[in-house]
């Protein structure tokens, strides 16, 4: 079905893999496709708890796949929208974790900092190299990247294309945890532990409620927050999770 992903599914955890080693995993429209509609179908799989997004021990992804950009003018690239398949990679509901070994760079970092959470290997390259093409970051670098490491280091890395190590990256709170690249996925497996078992529709109102911090002001983020507690209330789960407490046993959520 896939030409350049892998998918998989350990137990209630998915994986898709980029696939596309000879270019270093460069970001096509094709692959942005084919994770999309791996999401689409993960998303309505009850089994699936949380995902894993990719690539390999030389590379994440590379970047974009440059070859793309040669011929195309400035009324093509805004008429012929493509970044549909990246934004359904930033909506999809469940937790969605990057494993990232090797490079990831322009379109690659882009495409980890989208995920909800980064688990990075030891020999990670994090960068936003556009300015050397002469051009600039365009699935969301300019704007993520500035709100996780704030205004001047980001245009440090944005105005130069300079690469960030992964323990720079780590002290300046864009990965979760360093791993050994030996066993990088293992490790990000058991990262996610924590939210196998989680109630799936608080895990999904808490991921929009956080990124809503992004978006909104204060006052407007607090009263979404309050509406969203408030609808959690009328789920199942939350008697699940309040009775279990009480009679001190493990909670069974069931997502509804």
């Amino acid at each position: 079905m896939f030409e350049n992903i892998i998918v998989e599914k350990d137990g209630p955890i998915g994986v898709i893999r980029l696939n596309r080693p000879r270019v270093l995993n460069a970001l096509n429209r094709q692959l942005m496709k084919e994770v999309s509609i791996a999401l689409d179908d993960m998303e309505k799989d009850e089994g699936i708890k949380v995902v894993i997004l990719t690539g390999n021990e030389k590379a994440f992804a590379a970047g974009a796949d440059v070859s793309e950009f040669k011929d195309p003018k400035g009324p093509d690239m805004l008429f012929n929208y493509r970044f549909f398949e990246w934004e359904r990679v930033a909506t999809f509901l469940k937790p969605l974790v990057a494993s990232v070994a090797g490079y990831a760079l322009g379109g690659g970092f882009e495409l980890a900092m989208m995920c909800d959470m980064i688990v990075a290997a030891d020999n990670a390259v994090f960068g936003q190299p556009e300015i050397k093409l002469g051009i600039i970051p365009g699935a969301g670098g300019t704007q993520r990247l500035t709100r996780l490491i704030e205004k001047h280091r980001a245009m440090e890395y944005i105005l130069t294309g300079k690469f960030m190590d992964v323990w720079k990256a780590y002290r300046m709170g864009v990965v979760n945890r360093v791993v050994p690249v030996e066993n990088y996925l293992e490790e990000t497996k058991r990262f996610v532990k924590d939210l196998i078992s989680g109630p799936p529709i608080a895990l999904a109102v808490a991921k929009d409620t956080v990124n809503k911090a992004y978006e909104l002001n204060l006052r407007e983020g607090l009263d979404y927050e309050r509406k969203m507690f408030y609808f959690l209330f009328s789920t199942q789960d939350k008697d699940e999770g309040i009775s279990a407490f009480l009679e001190k046993r493990r909670p069974d959520f069931k997502g509804r």
